[in-house]
């Protein structure tokens, strides 16, 4: 069974998740942004050194706290690490108040139908229970829609629920993650597809199964509207996307009931070469804009 007080800090829904859950393919582009090249680093232990020094230093910023962050999604390779001497997921929810998920997918893929499903995940049944252990409250899997193909999206969220139920059957919460691609030109066509797919397959849930969505901001104000009051449904979130952090924002300020998920909207202003100072004032300015955009609605 999932945590209860986590559980009702993630219905309440008084703040947004932090997304530090960037992989193997993202990490670099990550550091770049932050300020280190690939040159000031070699091979992947390194890369990953530096990511999770990132991630250490979000997380024990003053503001990054369950005020206004209420989880936060992370990467295997961080639940394996310690933030300030503890496992990170220890630290998350006891020195933070911020609940621990974790990204269980490993990648997409390739094209089919205008979307991509995400590849076979043969060690899930392992890691979940790894993530159980590690006091872990929920996952997080992502796929792709990249066009308003009907059977394609059917099959992607079909994907996302079956993955969805073997992850429930070890007492987690899955958030369901399939992107709409914000750059596709029938986006919004895509969106009324995935409304109705959702639906059927929330629809078809037990009474005592509840998951999550993270979804891509739409083009219509509360599209989503009737999933948020899904009775299976613990919160939505919204993703960033690729919208800069203000556009991100606004759309999802006029979204009620969705709340964040961000990850590069998150980052986005934060440097390795800047003071502790300056670090944590810009993030406490990030996480107040994205606070005050997930309660809005």
């Amino acid at each position: 069974m999932p945590n209860q007080a986590q559980m009702e800090k993630i219905k309440a829904g008084q703040g947004f998740i932090a997304a530090l859950d960037q992989s193997g393919g993202s990490t670099p582009k990550a550091l770049r942004l932050y300020g280190i090249e690939e040159d000031a680093y070699s091979g992947d232990a390194e890369m990953f050194d530096l990511i999770h020094a990132m991630r250490s230093r979000i997380a024990q910023a003053p503001a990054f706290t369950g005020d206004k962050v209420i989880g936060a999604i992370l990467f295997e390779m961080t639940m394996d690490r310690e933030i300030a001497g503890k496992p990170t997921a220890t630290y998350m929810w006891d020195d933070r108040g911020v609940v621990p998920f974790l990204k269980v997918d490993k990648g997409l893929a390739d094209e089919e139908n205008g979307v991509q499903l995400m590849k076979p995940m043969p060690e899930l049944d392992a890691l979940c229970d790894r993530a159980v252990k590690a006091g872990v409250f929920g996952t997080k899997m992502r796929s792709v829609i990249n066009a308003a193909n009907a059977d394609g999206i059917k099959a992607n969220v079909a994907q996302q629920f079956e993955v969805a139920k073997q992850i429930m059957a070890h007492g987690l919460v899955p958030i369901i993650e399939p992107e709409i691609n914000i750059s596709i030109p029938d986006k919004a066509a895509a969106e009324d597809l995935l409304l109705a797919e959702l639906t059927a397959q929330l629809d078809a849930l037990s009474d005592d199964q509840t998951v999550m969505l993270k979804l891509t901001l739409p083009e219509t104000p509360n599209q989503y509207k009737s999933l948020v009051d899904h009775p299976r449904i613990a919160s939505v979130v919204a993703l960033s996307g690729g919208y800069s952090r203000a556009e991100a924002n606004d759309r999802l300020s006029q979204n009620a009931g969705m709340i964040a998920s961000f990850s590069r909207a998150l980052t986005e202003g934060l440097s390795a070469q800047q003071s502790d100072d300056a670090f944590n004032a810009t993030i406490a300015d990030t996480i107040d804009s994205i606070y005050q955009a997930s309660i809005a609605g």
